[in-house]
């Protein structure tokens, strides 16, 4: 009599793929033999050839990372879709919604369009819109102040990512009200202790296409009595949902689509030239330990460099036009792409040295923005330092830079590594030049070099982002110092 062969079950499969996997006698060179390929590479793998030992704690002290963490808000994009908020708030059961803003943004349709909506659902709200450009910590401490009594249940904001990164920071202190304000600012100018509590439901509704604020789970301000530009940046004081409506960028002047379309060129391109994330160190005891900018990774990658070629291509029409709908589209989904690719990978010599520039102006007031008090935009402190800071970290990834190089334009079919850095700089160099009102250093800022130490002492605390710079010396010591002070005076003009 023939036997029944009788197929194994689907768990029984399972079972058997794990006891062949966890065999000595596998056949793979990789599982059979824990010093195959590991060996390359022991961070990626601490437990190679060490499997009956798993439980013992680790000195993390200063082993490189192993992994990499994808956090980002949910996003909706599309022309109209602003109206919708009334319904995600009834949707999260909200009873009583802090709306935050700026008075500008206060008198535009973007502001009209969710208040229709929240009270078109019947949803209580209250409104703040003193929210400051580049904001103080003395400015967030007010916002705070402004929403405690209330109580909201949810939060909305509308506006840039001033606007944005206060509403961020208005929820984290109306949940944890006891927190110390330095608590979760990032060391070592506060304690940067993680963020363990559950905030409220944050929908952001972002009115410029720049600084990807809806996606990230960062909030940047400044903390006067330092002279220093700081913030907070953990996965959980992201924002539940981002609504990103073109419509609402339509208002922006052209001085403000240009400054806030070099955000996002600066997210890109320090984000996908920013050290690998398996070189990081120290690597986290605990993950919820794991910073938000991370390092460049396999996924961050995808969105860094596609946000770098639509902001090469779509900025110069955007700033030209008001009315290109296309490029004004294009440039908001830019800001997203580039905020989800630097929420985790990570900025560094760009928005480190930005800080510093931004909080000591020396009286610039930015042509194109309506304000009564100094202000050097964002975008513009950051991208007035690129060409020299890409000429400076060429040699760290030659075939990146020269990648970027390519997004602008240039033939680097014939271009020596060794030149990477160099052609970068003038690329970029060139765009700020024919985006136009671009000032050409930190000469047009009003800075000279009696101003570059106190610029270089600005930036040595920020080594959130610094420690993801390539070729530079984090250790706060004379090394560390000449290295930014070559930049700063490299960054004088160009």
């Amino acid at each position: 009599m023939a036997s029944i062969r009788v197929a194994p079950s689907r768990a029984q499969r399972a079972i058997n793929l794990l006891r062949t996997v966890n065999s000595a006698s596998s056949s793979c060179p990789c599982h059979s033999n824990p010093q195959h390929h590991h060996n390359a590479h022991p961070s990626l793998n601490p437990f190679a050839g060490n499997r009956r030992r798993l439980a013992t704690p680790m000195d993390t002290s200063q082993q490189k990372e192993y992994a990499f963490e994808m956090a980002a808000s949910s996003i909706r994009f599309g022309p109209g879709c602003t109206k919708e908020v009334g319904m995600d708030f009834k949707n999260l059961g909200a009873k009583k919604v802090m709306v935050v803003t700026d008075e500008t943004v206060r008198k535009l349709d973007a502001m009209k369009q969710v208040q229709e909506g929240l009270d078109r659902e019947g949803i209580p709200f209250e409104v703040f819109s003193k929210t400051r450009v580049e904001p103080k910590d003395y400015s967030i401490r007010e916002a705070i102040d402004f929403a405690k009594p209330y109580a909201p249940d949810a939060f909305l904001a509308v506006g840039g990512g001033s606007v944005i990164d206060t509403a961020k920071l208005m929820n984290l202190y109306t949940t944890c009200p006891d927190a110390d304000f330095l608590d979760f600012v990032n060391a070592p100018l506060g304690k940067g202790q993680p963020i363990t509590a559950k905030l409220k439901p944050l929908i952001a509704v972002p009115t410029t296409a720049g600084t990807g604020s809806e996606t990230t789970g960062t909030a940047i301000f400044d903390l006067v009595d330092k002279k220093a530009k700081t913030g907070i940046a953990h996965r959980n004081l992201k924002p539940t949902l981002g609504i990103c409506d073109p419509i609402n960028t339509r208002t922006m002047p052209s001085a403000v689509h240009a400054s806030s379309g070099l955000d996002v060129l600066c997210h890109a391109l320090e984000s996908w030239t920013a050290i690998p994330y398996n070189e990081r160190t120290p690597r986290p005891d605990n993950p919820i330990n794991r910073p938000a900018y991370q390092g460049a990774n396999p996924i961050s990658d995808i969105f860094s460099l596609q946000a770098l070629r639509s902001t090469i291509q779509y900025l110069p029409r955007a700033v030209k036009d008001p009315d290109d709908w296309e490029a004004q589209s294009n440039m908001l989904l830019a800001a997203t792409l580039a905020g989800v690719g630097f929420g985790n990978a990570g900025v560094h010599l760009c928005h480190g040295m930005s800080y510093p520039i931004s909080s000591q102006n020396p009286g610039y007031k930015h042509v194109g923005y309506d304000v009564t008090q100094p202000i050097i935009p964002h975008g513009v402190s950051v991208a007035v330092t690129a060409p020299a800071v890409f000429k400076y970290t060429g040699a760290s990834n030659p075939e990146r830079h020269l990648q970027a190089a390519e997004a602008f334009g240039v033939d680097t079919s014939r271009v020596k590594k060794e030149s990477a850095g160099e052609v970068l700089s003038e690329a970029l160099a060139d765009f700020l030049v024919k985006l136009g009102d671009q000032p050409r250093g930190l000469k047009a800022l009003g800075f000279d070099n009696s101003h570059v130490d106190m610029l270089v002492e600005g930036t040595i605390p920020q080594k959130r982002v610094l420690m993801l710079a390539p070729n530079l010396d984090v250790s706060g010591g004379q090394e560390e110092r000449e290295q930014l002070r070559g930049l700063f005076e490299d960054a004088m003009q160009y």
